[in-house]
Order: C-alpha cells, then sequence, then structure tokens
C-alpha cells in the first residue's frame, strides 16, 4: 500500500466495515514525534521562496523525505515550514519510520 519510505509504512492497516458491509481499509492514526527529541544533522537557513523538496533532496537525498524535516520542526503540514522571509529549519539524522 505504502512505499517503505513512507512515514506510513509501519503503520498497522485497519479495516472498517461500512453500514452497507463495505470493508474499507486505512491505516491507523501516526503521531508526530516532538521535533527537540530528534538527532540533528544540521540546521539550514532557508527563505519563504526556497523548495522544501530541493531542500530535502540535498540535504537527506530524497525529495520525497520532506517529512522528516516536518517532523523535526514540529510541523504537521510541509506548507508551515516556508512562511517566514528568513528562518532556520532543523534537518534531523535520517530515521527509518516508526510506530509512534
Amino acid at each position: 500500500m505504502f512505499d517503505p519510505h513512507s512515514r506510513y509504512y509501519l503503520l498497522e492497516t485497519a479495516e472498517h466495515t461500512t453500514p452497507d458491509g463495505q470493508k474499507v481499509a486505512y491505516k491507523r492514526r501516526r503521531f508526530l514525534p516532538q521535533g527537540y527529541t530528534l538527532t540533528l544533522s544540521s540546521e539550514v537557513t532557508v527563505t519563504r521562496d526556497d523548495r522544501l523538496d530541493l531542500i530535502t533532496a540535498k540535504l537527506l537525498g530524497e525529495a520525497e523525505q520532506f517529512w522528516q524535516i516536518c517532523d523535526a520542526n514540529n510541523a504537521m503540514k510541509p506548507e508551515d515550514l516556508l512562511v517566514e522571509s528568513v528562518q532556520v529549519l532543523r534537518v534531523p539524522i535520517p530515521q527509518p519510520p516508526s510506530q509512534a
């Protein structure tokens, strides 16, 4: 269902049965880690004109791992990260997905 590098990969798959008997599979909820608990590889100064996918590709090697930078900065939504004219983002040491 999800790529092995996805933040949802290891989450339990559950099933819901609708009133008409249809079975719908879904992933259990993922709780965000506290950013301050993640070990950092660096911090990077960015502007609102930067792109998170390009930053992530450069620093973590894969653009799809943007969620790791979101986690390190306590951001649920990626668009919340590049709102200031200049800001510093925490970049974690890449971690495999967990069942947090």
